[in-house]
């Protein structure tokens, strides 16, 4: 849905405590979205892009008052104090686990002394297990209103902003003023203890009913922010259409339609591939090889229902398009594939025409991909499209 809908004027922030390095290990485990900017261990650290560019003038506000000498000192004190990993220390963040029913007495006895030796900081308690030591002015409410004010300066402020959590170091996303927010369904105990303390009256927060994504669509659709159906969630293929014509929603909808035909969840109708691709266009495979068109339909024919009853998922990421004639789009996105195990991914770009057989719709003229690094399958005889 974000692809086909959102991804081309909106931005997608990650917010989350786990570190850079946990961060990129699920990254490679999770079929996730890249975002454009993401938000680090518990908002100490604030990265942008796919390369993942620090923002240093964040990191150097977060020095006033803190010294991390000084915290992991007094935390040594503490024997209920399990250190997390050391991936998870991190310079503006210091971690452990702690017993729910220890908890609370360990965090105003800290933060005692902690002032005393003249440290402004702030304990943030999640999970009913973990707790993370940051500087005051640190947290994941505090990185969002510093980004919101950054693109005010700039003259780039969201017509919108909707934040989403589950967990206890989120509650302060739902603290910034004029934003959207929603707690799924299955939000832990500490969040809606402190929706119920604090928000229970404002209508700008919701606890939704659907469990993890869903719930964020649901969201979507509460506060009519846009579109809050997901192609995935439409069954018939010529009913997925949008109001106006879209390059990310074509290529969204085509994929979806080549995942549904290896599981066998569409009929073996060779019209519709036939329709959607230019005859004497051509498909240069990420190996290197160049095939028509036609020869790759008639590859697509034996593959329908090879992957049926299986896991087997497509998805695509980072769809930007661009404008290249009057009726032309050259469009350009990450195509992955996962089956059990494997996960293998290319770089896709597609010339796309409006100008074509396709009522309200494209003709794929040209297609060329290039394995992402290290993801290329062993036997690549039935990587198509």
């Amino acid at each position: 849905m974000w692809e086909a809908y959102y991804r081309q004027d909106s931005l997608l922030v990650f917010s989350t405590g786990r570190s850079p390095t946990i961060y990129k290990q699920l990254m490679k485990e999770k079929p996730l979205l890249t975002p454009d900017i993401a938000i680090m261990s518990v908002g100490t650290e604030i990265m942008y892009g796919e390369s993942m560019i620090r923002d240093e003038d964040w990191e150097q506000y977060l020095n006033k008052n803190w010294n991390r000498e000084i915290v992991t000192e007094e935390t040594a004190q503490f024997p209920e104090l399990t250190p997390q990993s050391e991936t998870e220390q991190r310079p503006h963040k210091v971690s452990f686990f702690v017993e729910k029913i220890k908890a609370l007495k360990v965090i105003r006895s800290l933060s005692e002394r902690l002032e005393k030796r003249g440290l402004d900081v702030k304990l943030v308690y999640s999970n009913e297990t973990a707790l993370d030591v940051l500087p005051k002015g640190a947290g994941k409410g505090q990185a969002l209103a510093y980004l919101l004010e950054k693109f005010k300066v700039d003259g780039k402020m969201p017509v919108n902003t909707l934040v989403c959590g589950d967990s206890g170091n989120d509650a302060e996303l739902f603290s910034v003023p004029e934003v959207y927010g929603v707690m799924v369904s299955n939000a832990q105990e500490e969040l809606l203890r402190w929706h119920a303390e604090n928000a229970r009256n404002n209508p700008n927060i919701i606890h939704a009913t659907e469990r993890c994504a869903a719930g964020i669509i649901q969201a979507i659709g509460n506060f009519s922010l846009g579109p809050n159906v997901s192609p995935r969630d439409i069954r018939d293929f010529q009913k997925c259409k949008v109001e106006i014509l879209n390059s990310g929603h074509e290529v969204v909808k085509f994929y979806l339609f080549y995942e549904r035909w290896r599981r066998a969840e569409v009929a073996k109708n060779m019209e519709t591939p036939k329709l959607i691709f230019f005859p004497l266009g051509t498909f240069v495979h990420p190996s290197g090889v160049e095939q028509p068109v036609n020869h790759c339909i008639d590859v697509m024919a034996r593959l329908h229902g090879d992957k049926q009853g299986t896991n087997y998922r497509i998805w695509v990421d980072r769809v930007s398009s661009a404008q290249v004639g009057s009726d032309t789009w050259l469009v350009k996105f990450y195509k992955w594939e996962s089956f059990g195990e494997e996960r293998h991914g290319c770089l896709t770009t597609v010339l796309l025409s409006s100008k074509a057989k396709v009522p309200d719709g494209f003709t794929w003229m040209h297609m060329h991909q290039t394995w992402l690094g290290g993801s290329e399958p062993e036997d690549q005889t039935n990587w198509l499209f």
